[in-house]
């Protein structure tokens, strides 16, 4: 058992994350701002509402607990908010992450796993995409994740800080276990903003048609949020029994378009989704696919939601039997 902080831990991956930790035995306490959590999604007793720029209260919550690792999701996620914003991601995500590491530091804690993001990749050369590819970011969402990433990559080098980026792609589904599932406020992810289509009425918007995919919309390789809790926990015990840090994409290796997730969406529910086409995002690449050779094989890590419909099912299973706004 360890003792691990979870930034970011009443958002949609952190808390999943954090009900894994504890299934396995760790001592877990969790960090947010709730600027995008909820409380609610924190096992109770855990939560310790804390900016990670408050140095004061980040110093009093590292003496508190004596921590042995993060885990770090804390982040602003939306990449078109990115675009129009790109001051305040800068700002949350990179200057959060080095005020976090700033703490670490004055606390003597040397292991940290990184929620880094495909994003990093922008419009990859290769697809599948090993990690070795270049980093491309073509929104300020992705460049804040690299340069948190080039960041750890210095300090590992310069200090010895051990760390895990875990590169994942498109997170999706919920765990029935732990009753959490996507709740964003706005929310910007595909499936769950189908799902709210059916539930309403209300058409959801498809963003491009002329991309050079088969049916002209983007292609994503879709992630049960379930197997990224595992990926972050497998990676988080890889450390504390000292092996080597590193940066690791966390993806199936298949790419699903836009409107077959739609098609997906309506065999699980067996109804239509309602949609309209709009014009492609600044800052959307056409296929971004993991290849997660080296996770599985490092790590032992191996996706247990093999299809698209048995994630789109766990994430109907949250939206019916949760009541929020559409």
């Amino acid at each position: 058992m360890a003792k691990i902080l979870v930034t970011g831990g009443a958002g949609y991956i952190g808390s999943h994350t954090c009900h894994r930790l504890l299934e396995a035995g760790h001592d877990v306490q969790v960090l947010d701002d709730l600027s995008k959590g909820f409380a609610h999604n924190v096992p109770e007793g855990r939560l310790n509402v804390v900016n990670l720029h408050d140095a004061a209260a980040m110093d009093k919550l590292f003496s508190a607990h004596e921590f042995e690792a993060v885990i770090h999701f804390a982040a602003f996620i939306a990449v078109g908010e990115s675009s129009r914003e790109p001051e305040r991601y800068f700002r949350n995500n990179t200057g959060g992450s080095l005020a976090l590491l700033d703490a670490m530091k004055r606390h003597g804690v040397r292991r940290i796993v990184f929620s880094s993001t495909a994003a990093v990749y922008g419009n990859p050369e290769v697809v599948p995409i090993p990690e070795n590819s270049a980093w491309k970011p073509v929104n300020p969402y992705g460049e804040s994740k690299l340069m948190t990433e080039t960041t750890l990559r210095w300090l590992s080098e310069c200090s010895g800080l051990k760390y895990v980026a875990l590169r994942y792609f498109n997170a999706c589904g919920a765990e029935p276990r732990y009753g959490v599932g996507e709740e964003h406020d706005p929310e910007t992810h595909l499936i769950p903003l189908i799902l709210k289509a059916i539930r309403s009425g209300k058409p959801v918007t498809v963003f491009g048609q002329d991309y050079a995919t088969p049916d002209g919309t983007c292609i994503r390789d879709y992630v049960h949020v379930s197997d990224l809790a595992e990926a972050h926990v497998k990676a988080l015990d890889w450390l504390m029994a000292g092996g080597e840090g590193g940066v690791f994409n966390a993806g199936t290796g298949h790419g699903f378009s836009v409107l077959e997730v739609i098609r997906a969406a309506e065999a699980v529910t067996g109804q239509k989704v309602p949609y309209i086409m709009g014009e492609r995002r600044i800052g959307d690449p056409a296929v971004l696919v993991a290849d997660s050779a080296k996770l599985q094989k490092t790590l032992n890590w191996i996706p247990k939601y093999a299809t698209l419909e048995e994630m789109v099912a766990s994430a109907w299973a949250f939206e019916s039997s949760h009541s929020h706004g559409d």
